[in-house]
């Protein structure tokens, strides 16, 4: 089943020649049935990774095709930019402190409504295959396959799974295994019922492992720096300057920049990357070794200092980073020409996000947590040629709690009066069109303070043209940005006289988004929801 050579291209390829199209007799009832739905979710992929989101980093041509063929958001946020609790707001269509995972260090009620419960019981084939990452076991899939390594972080190469209840571990790269997993699953599915699959990818998630065939590929490049990479948060306030996610300070150069030797591993195999690296086989060691052999060579040099330091460092993050994200865009089509061999293609619904965005240097930052833009804002692409016309772009604003009633909507199946998102139904069918009565604002709540990254708690409002953030708990600060004059997000305007007029609107229609989705107690002043890192685990 898995794919044991790690450098063949041919062994990306599944055996296809027992694959045959759809019948005759059936065209009619394909014609009338529910669409299949494919979901497909990464782990920290940002937008600006994107090349059809109009990014100079990386060229990635099977999700621009979904884009192409189908439509793209250009505002679809997440409400709470952190692994866990974006994937338990999609799973309920709630935000967090309705569906009770607020942060990593939950486990997520799995006896609660989840629209993949509520499509099984309206007939259709569920699946959950890669990345999980809610510490509890999937209810409501009649097939689940998820990564268990690293309290279900996963693991890059030959990774553990746990599936439906049995643990296995499967050799080879795990952005390969996942597909292979998934591919199988649509084998083997009952062809007169359609399904719905989660494909969630663990890539590109920290600390960016890249497929063996990728191991290098960038080592000649040089990417262009964001304009803020040394960002020094004038005129902010504690929230950035008191995290613990620069470049310059918070990567490290063993688990992050991997500058560290195979022989000084084995001095240590306590250490962090020996645990990822001894996965490896031999030869893919070998390989690694030698591509970061230059890397280690040029830093111990020692004649790295200050900005020339970030500067080196933001490019081998860039280098690992964007390496990581071409095995995800390979395996997108795999699946995209599998479906399309099968005849199942424009039967099906496919969506193209990742949990939240991330920082890709701006700032001077990686990971995510912060309502700034590159991390709040989620990729969203969506290609279903039946209700969408190909090349559609839109900026309703749209948040990750949209993505279940949308499901169920296609489905024909009546949204629960609880979800607190709405379809995107209306906007898909529209050319991407924002419907009069939609939404003003995306509303934001993170919760995950103290612990890794030292993000304050805030939460806050986006609206087309502005965005208000409070920082709470152990401080009380305000920012409000301007996005249109100032779209970096590096003037805080807040209590600014000429926009006097709008932050006093902003502030009303904070209030009013808090009371529309039961956020009764923004500060925690009643019930504080985060407890502290119980697993004790970092990188998540």
């Amino acid at each position: 089943m898995i794919m044991e050579n790690y450098y063949t291209p041919s062994a990306l390829l599944l055996p296809l020649a027992a694959l045959s199209l759809a019948s005759c007799g059936n065209q009619k009832k394909e014609e009338t049935r529910q669409p299949n739905i494919i979901f497909m979710m990464t782990d920290d992929h940002t937008t600006q990774a994107m090349s059809c989101y109009g990014g100079n980093l990386i060229q990635t041509p099977n999700m621009d095709r979904i884009a192409n063929e189908g439509i793209r958001f250009d505002n679809c946020y997440a409400v709470n930019a952190l692994s866990g609790p974006s994937r338990a707001c999609i799973l309920t269509g709630k935000f967090s402190h309705e569906n009770g995972f607020t942060d990593n260090a939950s486990t997520f009620n799995g006896d609660q409504q989840t629209f993949p419960k509520l499509l099984q019981q309206a007939g259709y084939q569920t699946a959950i295959i890669g990345k999980w990452h809610l510490i509890s076991e999937p209810q409501g899939f009649d097939h689940w396959s998820i990564l268990s390594g690293q309290h279900e972080q996963g693991d890059y190469y030959d990774p553990d799974f746990w599936e439906n209840g049995k643990h296995i571990v499967e050799k080879g790269y795990a952005t390969d295994i996942i597909t292979d997993k998934a591919i199988e699953f649509l084998e083997g599915r009952d062809k007169n019922k359609p399904f719905c699959m989660m494909y969630h990818q663990k890539a590109p998630h920290r600390n960016w492992m890249p497929a063996p065939r990728h191991l290098g590929i960038f080592n000649n490049t040089t990417f262009p720096e964001p304009a803020n990479l040394f960002d020094d948060y004038e005129g902010r306030g504690r929230a950035a300057r008191e995290q613990d996610m620069s470049i310059e300070h918070t990567l490290t150069n063993d688990w992050d920049l991997k500058l560290l030797t195979r022989e000084e591993m084995l001095k240590d195999t306590t250490n962090r990357l020996y645990s990822v690296y001894k996965r490896m086989p031999v030869e893919v060691q070998d390989k690694w070794d030698s591509v970061y052999a230059g890397r280690i060579a040029e830093y111990r040099k020692g004649d790295l200092k200050g900005k020339s330091l970030i500067s080196w460092k933001y490019q081998q993050y860039m280098r690992d980073y964007l390496a990581t994200v071409l095995a995800v865009d390979e395996n997108i089509g795999r699946l995209l020409n599998y479906l399309e061999k099968i005849g199942e293609l424009d039967n099906t619904i496919i969506v193209y996000t990742s949990d939240q965005g991330f920082f890709l240097g701006e700032h001077g930052w990686f990971d995510k947590r912060f309502m700034y833009e590159e991390c709040q804002r989620m990729p969203l692409i969506i290609r279903y040629p039946k209700a969408i016309k190909a090349g559609s772009t839109s900026n309703a604003i749209s948040m990750n709690v949209d993505f279940a009633p949308t499901f169920l909507d296609f489905a024909g199946i009546e949204i629960p009066s609880d979800i607190q998102g709405a379809s995107l139904k209306p906007v898909l069918v529209n050319e991407g069109k924002t419907p009069a009565d939609w939404r003003k604002a995306a509303y934001y709540h993170y919760y995950e303070y103290p612990a890794e990254h030292s993000v304050k708690r805030h939460y806050g409002i986006r609206t087309q043209d502005f965005k208000l953030i409070h920082f709470y708990n152990d401080i009380d600060e305000w920012e409000m940005y301007d996005m249109k004059a100032d779209p970096r997000e590096m003037n805080n305007v807040f209590g600014k006289p000429e926009y006097a007029e709008k932050q006093k609107e902003l502030m009303q229609l904070l209030q009013e988004t808090q009371k529309q989705y039961k956020d009764t107690d923004p500060d925690e002043k009643e019930k504080v929801l985060f407890k502290g890192d119980r697993r004790l685990m970092k990188n998540r």
